[in-house]
């Protein structure tokens, strides 16, 4: 008897039931300990699997969206044992969650990790850019060399340029990967230009409407779903004030700068912040005119404040992880950054598990 699983597994059935207002955990337990005794596991029913993916949202210590956790979407995929199929079911996803640009918090969960069987995305997100390192200059997304090489070393050719969207890599059960081309019409982008400088346009610049997140491992009551990509909406500041603004990712701060006549040799002339804002301008008006969702680091805040009042409400202490939690552009203008949090991992919960693609090796 695995005597580690069962308790993970009672102590989440009895949050769950307790919280869903069901009488009937104990009776629950019996059947997950039979099932653990004589199978070594026990399988979720979907009502609990809906409940723990949800609630491994609301404890995302790192998360400020968490005001919508209760209406994340949960599609059941534990039943799909082939690649092909799982493509699918990610185009699904994908389709389901983008909606136009009128973006729906989704999760997809695949069957779970048993011994060495598991299904893994080697992709970060499901949607991302190249990187291509080019005599020791990068095209693209940095953060994305690593994993281009990868795709490149299973036969996929990209086209060099500074947006090309990765495949996508599925493995199951330790076999050999496949990746499939992910078709344009799952795919919804972003130009981006600038209420007021029409020079904007001239960098050419896009970027995916909807952040898949697709490697990270949700752990509900013991149980471990190695895949189960999930995605929100973005924060304007997670494009406009890191992957375009950090100096390992597109660095386009400097170009921007440039562009507005800034004084670039003296910090005194705070160029980066006044750049730094226009940037994140472009990206907020962008994503309203192409109506796709997007929130504010204001409002996302005000939001996140929102969620702390109703958990306390609930009986529960909101944790958090402070240098996460405060925004990348104007901190001290926001509530979060005067306030403090328990960085405490409840589960259910998301967790980092080691890239697939490191592990083949």
């Amino acid at each position: 008897m695995n005597r580690e699983l069962l308790q993970k597994a009672e102590q989440f059935i009895f949050e769950c039931y307790e919280e869903l207002g069901r009488p009937d955990a104990g009776e629950r337990i019996k059947e997950i300990e039979r099932s653990i005794e004589d199978s070594g596991t026990y399988q979720h029913t979907f009502e609990e699997l809906e409940y723990g993916a949800k609630v491994a949202w609301r404890n995302s210590n790192r998360c400020i969206g968490r005001l919508f956790w209760n209406s994340l979407q949960v599609f059941d995929q534990r039943h799909l044992q082939d690649e092909k199929e799982i493509r699918d079911a990610v185009y699904e996803h994908m389709n389901y969650a983008t909606n136009g640009g009128r973006i729906r918090s989704t999760i997809s969960v695949f069957k779970p990790k048993q011994g060495n069987d598991e299904i893994r995305f080697w992709n970060h997100q499901l949607i991302r850019y190249a990187g291509y390192e080019i005599n020791g200059e990068v095209v693209g997304d940095p953060a994305s060399v690593e994993f281009t090489r990868q795709c490149e070393d299973l036969g996929w050719q990209g086209g060099g340029g500074r947006f090309d969207v990765l495949p996508l890599v599925v493995q199951v059960d330790g076999s050999k990967p496949q990746w499939f081309e992910i078709p344009e019409e799952y795919i919804l982008e972003v130009p981006l230009r600038h209420p007021e400088y029409q020079w904007f346009s001239n960098f050419g610049l896009k970027w995916y409407a909807v952040p898949f997140i697709s490697d990270m491992r949700l752990e509900i009551g013991g149980i471990d779903y190695t895949a189960a990509p999930f995605n929100g909406w973005y924060m304007e500041t997670e494009i406009g004030a890191r992957n375009l603004a950090d100096e390992f990712r597109y660095n386009l701060l400097p170009d921007v700068a440039e562009a507005m006549g800034l004084n670039t040799r003296r910090n005194t002339s705070l160029w980066k912040d006044r750049a730094l804002i226009e940037l994140n301008q472009a990206v907020l008006y962008s994503f309203k005119q192409d109506k796709v969702s997007m929130v504010d680091h204001h409002s996302a805040a005000q939001q996140f404040q929102l969620f702390e009042k109703k958990e306390r409400t609930c009986g529960r202490e909101p944790t958090g992880d402070w240098t996460w939690l405060i925004p990348p552009v104007s901190p001290a203008t926001t509530h979060i950054f005067h306030s403090s949090y328990t960085d405490r991992m409840d589960t259910p919960n998301f967790f980092y598990q080691t890239k697939a693609y490191e592990k083949t090796l």
